[in-house]
């Protein structure tokens, strides 16, 4: 038995194992507008239950349900059904790396008509809905939780298996150069990569392959940043944004964008890091970033979105100035307590 964090106990793990071993078929789910831990979750615990013979759905809540191009090369993408295909009261539904139900956009309703509600997530910001919940904000990402679950279920982790539990920790750990890389995240790795996959195909994946047109709107992107110095906010705060124009010059989707935000975070003069996103539909997606001083996860909480202490997000209908002007009071450094 894989080590894990105390977070979830016993009496959950038993259940979990229990429902999920009493299924003749399972729903899963993970969050709008997927990254690798999301993606790479569901996928390798689909891949796992339909080797052991369990009929698998999977799916996300997207109004325009595709794949991003940098995740097209996990495995287990025939296991997905659009939103509308999917089982509308599931005897029981798994969700993946999601906070909250509104994260599940689309399949709302089908978790709300769920038999069983089991709720997979490391987020602190979890608001606890579902009817069990594996929830440990102490790991480094949910396909932590997930090999847990697949190894008290007597599973096999094959390389396709691995290579979308890989995914997933090596993107929430930034490649294992985050605050939530521990020891037992470098442990998993080891056992995930003598299952067979090779580190630098995924690697190349993930971070070294854009269109050429994603340094155009890079450049875009860069021409407006705006540096606020500690001075005037008490801390320093980088950020930019991308407009649907900027991609619509260069033909390039949303989701190629999403890594804007590593190229703004390096500026030594900023704690926070914000990039904003104008998606399709309009609505300005808001990725946000520290270095440690500041808890990202909590301003972006109030506001009406999620994240981890270091990396967070929320959306906004309003203008890149007025989401600013919005967050920006919750980027402050805590008060000393009053002596």
């Amino acid at each position: 038995m894989i080590t894990h964090g105390t977070a979830v106990a016993e009496t959950d793990w038993e259940r979990a194992v229990e429902l999920v071993r009493g299924a003749g078929s399972v729903a899963l789910a993970c969050h709008v507008s997927p990254d690798g831990d999301a993606l790479g979750s569901m996928l390798g615990f689909g891949l796992a239950l339909r080797q052991a013979g369990t009929e698998v759905v999977a799916s996300f809540g997207d109004q325009g349900f595709a794949v991003p191009r940098l995740l097209r090369f996990l495995p287990g993408q025939d296991l997905l059904v659009e939103p509308a295909a999917y089982p509308a009261e599931p005897p029981l539904m798994i969700t993946f790396d999601a906070s909250t139900m509104d994260r599940l956009g689309l399949l709302v309703p089908n978790a709300g008509r769920a038999g069983d509600l089991v709720v997979l997530d490391h987020h602190v910001s979890n608001t606890g809905f579902g009817s069990l919940h594996l929830i440990d904000p102490s790991a480094a990402s949910t396909t932590v939780i997930v090999e847990e679950l697949i190894h008290r279920l007597g599973l096999t982790i094959d390389r396709d298996v691995a290579v979308c539990l890989y995914t997933g920790l090596v993107t929430d750990t930034g490649s294992f150069r985050y605050s939530a890389t521990t020891p037992a995240a470098h442990a998993m790795a080891g056992r995930l990569i003598a299952a067979g996959l090779r580190p630098d195909e995924i690697a190349r994946e993930l971070w070294d392959r854009s269109p050429f047109a994603y340094l155009r709107v890079l450049g875009a992107a860069l021409d407006r940043v705006t540096l606020e110095p500690a001075e005037a906010a008490g801390h320093g705060i980088v950020w930019t944004y991308v407009t649907r124009a900027d991609r619509a010059a260069h033909a390039l989707p949303y989701d190629e964008v999403e890594g804007v935000i590593d190229v703004v975070r390096r500026v030594d003069e900023a704690d926070v890091a914000v990039v904003l996103k104008e998606a399709d539909d309009g609505v300005w997606n808001v990725s946000t970033r520290s270095k440690g001083a500041i808890d990202v996860g909590r301003a972006c909480t109030t506001l009406g979105g999620g994240g981890h202490p270091s990396a967070a997000g929320f959306s906004s209908h309003v203008s890149p100035e007025e989401t600013m002007a919005a967050l920006r009071p919750h980027l402050r450094p805590p008060h000393p307590p009053s002596a």
